[in-house]
């Protein structure tokens, strides 16, 4: 069901996405968001020297570790390290960011892999960075739907934006909705703080005028009834829409709406997007 508003409500309605807009544009491009990435290293056993970050890098079976060289140092948790530093095991989807200068070496492990991802304020990318395009906000595409808890979360594997990687989420249900009258379904993962939902998802704007692979939509935690709002206004992109240098999760199969989502960010200027 979509969710009605007088003039008034119309106009706090704008100013929130807006707000919601310009805080996404300035995460995405902060001194050391993810346009400050310039490097995605992939650490095995070798230890491996990058022209982006200090010292010799390889993980093993106790985890990620580092040997810095005479004079080079890093700030781990507000503590400078010198000389060899190991970093520990990491969990799937965790990661330490340890401070080079002006600059950050993210320390992660990603899809079973372990990487070193260094982030630096003067990144081209960042530098050069003139905003997202999308769509104006329109109340149309805020609907209410329902959560549906699966019984025991379910191991869904899906592809990501790096060929060959892979990413497994715990499937806790399924969000149902409508739009245009139209019944729709969408498969949700863990979102960021208790009880809340992410869903991946394409649709028929996906290549077109949105990013080819992938958009994703916050929910907060489900009413106790399961209800849910979507607002597809605020469908935003992952990193991987803006560089190469990121490890996105591609949507479940089942996730790809065969409607048009008229909403929320399109394809960044990046990646050949427009206004």
């Amino acid at each position: 069901m979509t969710v009605d508003l007088n003039t008034t409500d119309l106009q706090a309605f704008t100013q929130d996405w807006l707000d919601w807009y310009r805080g996404q544009e300035e995460r995405l491009a902060a001194p050391h968001g993810f346009l400050a990435i310039t490097g995605l290293h992939w650490l095995d056993d070798r230890p491996q020297r990058f022209p982006d970050a200090p010292g010799a890098w390889w993980t093993d079976d106790d985890g990620v570790a580092v040997a810095l060289d005479d004079g080079e140092e890093l700030v781990v948790a507000g503590t400078p390290v010198r000389g060899e530093y190991r970093f520990g095991v990491l969990p799937e989807r965790g990661g330490v960011d340890a401070v080079w200068g002006d600059a950050v070496i993210e320390v992660a492990r990603r899809g079973g892999n372990d990487i070193v991802r260094p982030r630096h304020p003067d990144a081209p990318l960042r530098t050069a960075f003139a905003g997202t395009p999308a769509y104006a906000p329109d109340p149309r595409w805020v609907v209410r739907g329902r959560y549906t808890a699966f019984d025991s979360p379910r191991p869904t594997t899906v592809g990501a934006a790096v060929e060959g990687l892979e990413h497994v989420y715990d499937a806790p249900g399924r969000v149902e909705f409508e739009l245009d009258g139209r019944p729709l379904a969408l498969t949700a993962f863990p979102g960021r703080g208790p009880g809340g939902l992410l869903l991946l998802f394409t649709d028929a704007t996906s290549g077109v005028t949105t990013y080819a692979a992938n958009r994703a939509l916050a929910l907060a935690p489900p009413a106790a009834d399961g209800t849910v709002v979507l607002d597809f206004n605020r469908a935003t992109n992952l990193p991987c829409a803006y560089t190469d240098l990121a490890t996105c999760p591609l949507p479940p199969a089942e996730n790809r709406l065969p409607v048009s989502v008229e909403a929320g960010l399109k394809t960044p200027r990046e990646r050949g997007g427009s206004a």
